[in-house]
């Protein structure tokens, strides 16, 4: 694949992410054909659902999978505001794109980040990758990183929160 045909399709599918954002749809799905035997699906969805579902029982949550790693609340946190959600925070960081999370380079090297380091703007902080292309996620500020909320090699969906930067 020639590097401008990767750039063009990384366009593409950022232009679909905004659509998604935009037009406040859940799931778009597009098929590109290029030739013959050449062609591109792309699937990008929000993979969360509505503020509104969260009336939902806490035992349901609980028992929902989720691809961040998720705290169950006590007894005596039930009351606590939707505020406490990640995605909620200022210094979320979150997936441009539906993928998988590495958190170094390659196998074995060490990680790009950690709990209470310190990040400068533009630095990466994980990778996500999407169709065999390995996107470098920067950070969009300087701060420490307080915590990371996926684990390595872990699905993500668009607008997941990855880390919460401060």
């Amino acid at each position: 694949m020639t590097e401008s045909k990767r750039d063009a399709d990384a366009a593409f599918i950022e232009t679909l992410a905004g659509l998604l954002r935009d037009k406040d749809l859940n799931e778009i799905e597009v098929m590109r054909e290029y030739g013959e035997d050449d062609s591109l699906t792309v699937r990008v969805s929000r993979g969360f659902a509505p503020v509104a579902a969260a009336a939902a029982p806490m035992a349901a949550m609980a028992a929902a999978p989720s691809a961040a790693p998720a705290a169950v609340a006590s007894a005596g946190e039930a009351d606590a505001p939707a505020s406490d959600d990640p995605a909620n925070h200022p210094g979320a960081v979150t997936s441009p794109m539906v993928g998988t999370v590495y958190m170094q380079g390659e196998p074995g090297a060490p990680s790009f980040i950690s709990v209470g380091a310190s990040v400068g703007e533009g630095d990466t902080l994980l990778i996500v990758e999407a169709m065999k292309t390995m996107n470098h996620i920067p950070a969009p500020k300087a701060g420490t990183v307080k915590r990371i909320l996926v684990d390595d090699g872990a699905a993500v969906e668009f607008g997941t929160p990855l880390v919460i930067i401060e």
